[in-house]
This record gives C-alpha cells, structure tokens and sequence, in this order.
C-alpha cells in the first residue's frame, strides 16, 4: 500500500493535532492551511494529492473527518468518486470506515458519508445565514462598523477560529473573562485565549445578538 493522509486546518492558529493523531510513519502528509470554502483539488495540497494519484504514487488516502474531503456534498462526493475511479482506497477514522472492500464499493461507506457530508453542508450555511442576519441586524442598529479592532479577520473568521470560546461564552455569559479563558483555552491543541480575546469575542457576539 502506498499510504497518504490529507489534513486541512483553517488557519495557522487551529492545531492539527487530533488529525495527525493516527497518522503512521509509512504515510505521506498532504496538509492545507486555507479555509474548507475552497474546493479539495483547487487546494495546494489536495492539487498535488490528486496529481500523485494520477501518477499512481498513492493508493490508500486517510482523512480525519469526511468534511476534510471538501467545500460541500457535492465536491466531497466529487472527490471520493474521482479517488473510487482511480482505485483508491479513502478511509474516514472517525467512522473507521473503508471505501472498498476486497476490491468493491462499500455500500455502507457510500451512505454514510453522503448522508454525513449533507448534514455538515446544512450546518455551515446554517452558521451563515444566522451570522449573515445578525450582521443584517446591528447594521440597522449602527452596531456593526465591520472587522474587529485590531484583527485582519472578518466576523465570520473570529467566530470560527475562537469555535471553543464561543460555546463557553454561549455556556457561561455570567462567567469572568479570565475564567472563561481558562476554560475555553486547551494547550494540549495548541489554544490558548486571553481575557482580552474573551472580551472581542464576547462583544462581537453581543452585537450580533449571539448571546
């Protein structure tokens, strides 16, 4: 078998640890850092892992999550279909789950990761419509000016980077900022928030009335 194991991150905060987690010494790793926006081959390590297939380089590929795969159903099964195509074998480790089985599509792989990759698809444009809303909403209130002070990152990309301090905020909104640091901070995946980024979190959510 010639192994490889896709990992994408968002940004260069996120940790990749839980994905490299169960990666092997005999695996070639193709790790992205860009948002799951963009579509799995149009990504530059998802490119070069499509090219080494087609090479014939790789023919067992492990993600971490099926949402690895790509931006929407339709390009997760786009994708998994070019890999079936190509002989491949694509393992998910959080369903244990295999492609093929002695050489066949394994019908139970192709229905749970359809029914999976919609779901996710559901709840991103879900995440989007109520950020967009909310964002609709302090903007009639002359709440909202637009990016955070001193951060590059739009709403949407300081939501989704501080995901953690977000459900403590949701959890504990009488919390301290210092205790709802600790709490939503995890070094053991490389996160580690301050009061300060509790605050801008906190006030962001404030105004669009997350909280």
């Amino acid at each position: 078998m010639k192994r490889a194991r896709y990992i994408r991150q968002s940004t260069s905060q996120q940790s990749n640890l839980r994905q490299l987690a169960k990666s092997h010494p005999d695996e070639l790793l193709f790790i992205d850092t860009i948002s799951g926006s963009i579509p799995f081959a149009e990504r530059p390590a998802g490119k070069k892992l499509v090219e080494a297939v087609e090479a014939g380089e790789i023919n067992y590929i492990s993600f971490h999550a099926i949402d690895r795969a790509g931006r929407s159903t339709i390009n997760v099964l786009q994708t998994l279909q070019f890999f079936y195509d190509k002989g491949v074998i694509v393992k998910i480790d959080n369903l244990g789950l295999e492609s093929m089985i002695n050489g066949k599509a394994n019908p139970v792989f192709n229905l749970i990761t359809t029914i999976l990759s919609e779901l996710s698809s559901l709840e991103k444009a879900s995440l989007l419509e109520r950020q967009s809303e909310g964002i609709i909403q302090a903007r009639l209130r002359g709440a909202y000016k637009g990016r955070l002070k001193e951060t590059k990152d739009s709403p949407e990309e300081t939501l989704a980077k501080h995901s953690r301090a977000v459900k403590v905020i949701k959890s504990n909104p009488t919390m301290s900022l210092r205790d709802m640091a600790k709490l939503a901070s995890d070094k053991s995946k490389g996160y580690d928030v301050s009061p300060n980024t509790v605050k801008k979190v906190k006030d962001l959510m404030l105004t669009l009335s997350m909280i």
